[in-house]
């Protein structure tokens, strides 16, 4: 299993973000010690501080910006592009991701939780997966935790995926999504207050719909 996520990682991960993975993603409790021990048993190694325009802000591998702001799309599942937006209830926040077809501009899969995981960014790409059974498409996120987690660059690459990620943490390198959670914030989700989760999440899957 470690030297999986290590080959899935392509190479990146060092004993930390394995051990990370080992236990946020397979429930496996590990100290980095034993991780350290067993990568140094099997040769591996994780990528050396440099460069550093190949990484993220948390050290790990990030993927190539192949979209370079230009969210035009020449066609149904050419591009999609993701990102997740958060709102109050009187219980506490709901977060929603969603995925939206840069052509159609349709969302295309959407999830909601009460925290904002790899699991549920995934979910929402596994709706869309399904939904559209797409063919060397490529997804655009930012550099959120979410979108670089093992989890999420997994379920990429079991659906031949082509991974993109906007260069900086500036809104302009995601600009359809922001646009898009910024009308559905004005349109819907500031309109009124929410009760409970439960409202605000059906209200939110009816007008992503």
């Amino acid at each position: 299993m470690l030297a999986q996520i290590h080959t899935d990682s392509f190479g990146t991960y060092g004993y930390r973000r394995i051990g990370a993975e080992l236990r946020l993603g397979h429930g496996v409790i590990v100290n980095h010690k034993l991780v350290y021990s067993l990568m140094a048993e099997q040769g591996l190694e994780g990528l050396p501080k440099r460069p550093r325009r190949r990484r993220g802000p948390h050290g790990v591998f990030v993927a190539a910006d192949l979209v370079q702001r230009d969210f035009t799309g020449d066609g149904p599942n050419k591009l999609w592009v993701t990102d997740i937006t958060e709102h109050p209830t009187r219980e506490g926040k709901v977060f929603c991701c969603a995925v939206l077809d840069a052509f159609s501009r349709k969302v295309v899969g959407w999830s909601i939780d009460s925290t904002q995981t790899a699991v549920l960014v995934t979910n929402a790409l596994g709706m869309a997966i399904r939904n559209r059974e797409p063919d060397q498409t490529v997804i655009h996120s930012d550099r959120g935790t979410q979108f670089t987690s093992w989890t999420f660059t997994q379920r990429i690459k079991e659906a031949d995926l082509m991974p993109s990620v906007g260069r900086t943490g500036t809104a302009l390198d995601n600009a359809m999504m922001e646009s898009f959670w910024g009308r559905m914030q004005v349109e819907l989700l500031d309109r009124r207050r929410w009760k409970t989760r439960v409202e605000l999440a059906n209200a939110i899957f009816v007008g992503a719909a």
